[in-house]
């Protein structure tokens, strides 16, 4: 099958010519992204302090973690399907509104003194839902807010985005969640602002102007949803370098999944290090996330994609061999910052190209099929990393991430990868 590129909407040329900080309708949604991004990164700390305050049970806050990332693994593949039956920005906005709307009922329930653990569930795996769907219509409709020449800068400051929550949303969520006198009291503050944060990401899509679609022919018959999803995932197979971004991304993210239980270890048990310094390698991480998702762009610029991505391959082998290797603190800070500054280059590099070449009317589906198969593989990577950490010490398993990433290393100089 043929390459097909998305050309800007008709009438936007205006808007197309502006510098990407110019452009109104991107900056809306970009800051209503940052917002609710840094909410929901407090609600992430809140989650699990307001069980263990409520249950004294690390089991309960494990399946309220694994309910949160359970409609990823199921409802993916139908969710981008109906996002790309349904009007993306409508879409976008009703996930904010029933997230704003869910959130606060946690707040309303404990001040009414009938919050239950039913309700929390209830609570987590809608927002998780609503967040599949939300993130699907999303990055199908960057591509008519900027034009092709901004994908690349315009989804790395997406990336920097998340990189800014992680960094910033639980130190936010901590001194949010330590104003009140109790942890359960701060849990549900922090509640409250991640639920206000969903308004105000709503308010600003209701402010955008451009649209998040192509027209849609109004007399064409409705289709199966089946024959829908299949349709994504055999436009993604048949085009041969998605297929290939898809299978080593999928080997990348089953190799780096046990990374950080693979440090926390390390630092414990061989370095003895303190909890704060553990802290301190994550924030490095955060850092690195922010300066890769600010380096991407211009790197875009100037190496084709197949660079970047051998490139950020051997900046990932390189960090797991000083791991494996490492007998002091400042290599895991260094290997965290390693690790985390490759995501954003190879991430854009991967997205933008995706998107470049599907066309709209299957954005949703060609993403979540590529979401599917690339996050889908992580649970598995974390299963398996957990059995070896039992009979492997921790810097065995950086060994085997080396060998792992040399053969997904391989794989981009050896296909054609190395030409895109």
């Amino acid at each position: 099958m043929g390459q097909i590129r998305i050309t800007p909407e008709k009438g936007s040329a205006t808007q197309a010519a502006r510098p990407l900080w110019r452009n109104f309708d991107f900056l809306l949604l970009w800051s209503g992204q940052l917002i609710s991004t840094l909410g929901t990164n407090i609600s992430h700390l809140a989650l699990p302090l307001l069980i263990l305050a409520l249950t004294h049970s690390p089991v309960q806050a494990g399946l309220f973690a694994a309910v949160r990332q359970l409609p990823y693994l199921l409802i993916s593949l139908p969710a981008g399907a109906l996002v790309d039956r349904w009007d993306r920005k409508r879409t976008m906005i009703c996930c904010d509104l029933l997230r704003w709307l869910v959130m606060g009922s946690v707040p309303l329930a404990f001040a009414l003194g009938h919050l239950t653990l039913l309700q929390l569930y209830l609570v987590t795996l809608i927002e998780g839902t609503a967040y599949v769907l939300f993130s699907l219509a999303q990055i199908s409709a960057l591509p008519h807010v900027v034009t092709p020449e901004q994908l690349p800068r315009a989804y790395a400051l997406d990336t920097t985005t998340e990189y800014t929550g992680t960094l910033l949303g639980p130190s936010l969520g901590a001194f949010i969640i330590g104003l009140a006198p109790v942890v359960q009291v701060g849990a549900i503050i922090g509640y409250l602002v991640d639920s206000f944060s969903y308004l105000l990401s709503g308010l600003s899509l209701l402010r955008v102007r451009a649209s998040f679609q192509v027209e849609r022919a109004r007399n064409r018959a409705p289709r199966r949803l089946y024959h829908e999803i299949a349709e994504g995932l055999r436009f993604l197979w048949q085009q041969r370098a998605l297929r290939l971004m898809a299978l080593l991304t999928a080997l990348v993210n089953f190799l780096q999944s046990p990374l950080d239980l693979a440090l926390i270890i390390l630092a414990q048990n061989r370095l003895h290090l303190s909890v704060q310094f553990i802290g301190l390698i994550f924030s490095a991480g955060g850092v690195g996330g922010i300066l890769g998702g600010l380096l991407a762009p211009w790197l875009h610029e100037r190496l084709r994609n197949g660079q970047i991505l051998s490139a950020s391959l051997v900046v990932w082998i390189c960090a797991a061999l000083l791991l494996a290797l490492a007998p002091w603190s400042a290599a895991l800070l260094i290997g965290k910052f390693l690790f985390s500054v490759s995501w954003p280059t190879y991430a854009v590099a991967v997205v933008a190209y995706r998107l470049r070449q599907t066309p709209d009317e299957l954005q949703g589906r060609v993403n979540s099929a590529f979401r599917n198969i690339t996050y889908g593989s992580e649970p598995f990577g974390s299963a398996v990393g957990g059995l070896l950490l039992v009979a492997l010490s921790a810097q065995a398993i950086f060994g085997l991430m080396v060998a792992g990433l040399a053969g997904g290393l391989l794989l981009a100089c050896c296909t054609r990868l190395r030409k895109i």
